[in-house]
């Protein structure tokens, strides 16, 4: 069992708290951003203010100046290791001595910043008792394009260091992280394969309701999509991003609602993780583009009710409109989904 050791607070960690004091909270509850994987720092590796820079540069478009705190964590470290000691836990920290997430706060993610999440929900309650300190009071998290349960292009990047892997494995895996990985510059790769990415914090003790928005798009000329089971969104498959307790071949998070917004028969999970609550789904937004603030399509919804953990009810108002030659079927679009990006109206919508 690995030991958590709480280690001296870094410079690049307090940057990350800069907008806690001067963030306008829009929503009722302060808003605290954990962002994913980026590819580029397993070549660049950076410390210090580099790894807030790159945090603040992750969210610019939308999110950043719509929270009250980030956790920034540089690509080339582990989940259990640096990451968790000295990047997310001085975060959490000031949290609680703070008070910020006293009366609620909601953790906003998107892709393996659901899986760093999963670890501090898991968590944080424990290392902050042990600390002496108020444990952190999260009522819900919005997870984009949630790589919880690991990408099979993290497996195959890691068969790609290994020598195992043929030349359009090595052309998808170029594409998605932008150069060839090596043995000593794997990273947080090793946590998001997907068996490791599935047993990393499995007991789901903290209830937190987490509410899940998928895409379905690719950002990769479909390149990346003969590896990836289901209709993904070029980085990770509906297994993950819908929150399935099994990997799998899946077509929505639903069985009776397609990516699209088609009501129809489709291949979904059989059941997912506690808590986790497919909300938005969309085939126009891709494993990027959820963040963005631009509209790219209609989207639909799998679960229009859900709340939060203290009782308070987020609801998504959407249409059902018929259409007849040459469809002959039905589609459940979200209001306004095409008038607003995604991000812009979870936003505007949350409680």
């Amino acid at each position: 069992m690995t030991t958590f050791k709480p280690r001296a607070w870094s410079m690049a960690a307090l940057l990350g708290l800069s907008a806690i004091s001067s963030a306008a909270y829009a929503s009722n509850y302060p808003i605290v951003l954990v962002h994913g994987f980026q590819p580029s720092q397993l070549q660049s590796r950076p410390v210090g203010t580099a790894v807030s820079q790159a945090g603040a540069a992750y969210w610019s478009e939308y999110w950043g100046s719509r929270a009250a705190a980030r956790i920034d964590w540089p690509s080339q470290e582990r989940v259990k290791e640096k990451i968790s000691t000295d990047y997310v836990w001085p975060v959490l920290k000031q949290l609680s001595q703070q008070g910020t997430c006293r009366t609620g706060c909601v953790f906003v993610t998107h892709s393996t910043g659901d899986l760093v999440t999963r670890y501090i929900l898991e968590n944080q309650a424990n290392w902050l008792r042990n600390a002496g300190m108020e444990p952190l009071n999260i009522v819900a998290t919005v997870d984009f394009a949630g790589a919880g349960g690991g990408s099979e292009l993290a497996d195959l990047a890691l068969n790609v260091i290994d020598g195992n892997a043929g030349w359009l494995v090595q052309q998808a895996v170029g594409l998605w992280l932008g150069t060839t990985p090596t043995r000593g510059n794997a990273g947080v790769l090793n946590d998001l394969q997907v068996n490791s990415a599935r047993q990393l914090a499995t007991t789901f003790t903290s209830r937190v309701p987490r509410l899940r928005m998928v895409g379905g798009a690719s950002d990769y000329v479909g390149a990346t999509s003969p590896f990836l089971p289901g209709d993904d969104d070029g980085v990770v498959a509906p297994h993950s991003s819908c929150g399935a307790t099994t990997a799998g071949d899946f077509n929505s998070c639903v069985g009776n609602v397609a990516l699209s917004g088609k009501l129809t028969s489709v291949k979904a999970p059989s059941s997912r993780y506690p808590q986790h609550y497919p909300v938005l789904m969309s085939d126009k937004y891709s494993h990027a583009s959820v963040l963005k603030n631009s509209v790219a399509g209609r989207f639909t919804t799998a679960t229009s009710s859900v709340s939060y953990s203290n009782g308070v009810n987020w609801q998504v108002k959407a249409t059902d409109k018929y259409y007849g030659f040459p469809y002959y079927a039905t589609w459940r679009y979200v209001n306004s989904s095409d008038t607003q990006s995604m991000s812009a109206l979870v936003f505007q919508q949350l409680p």
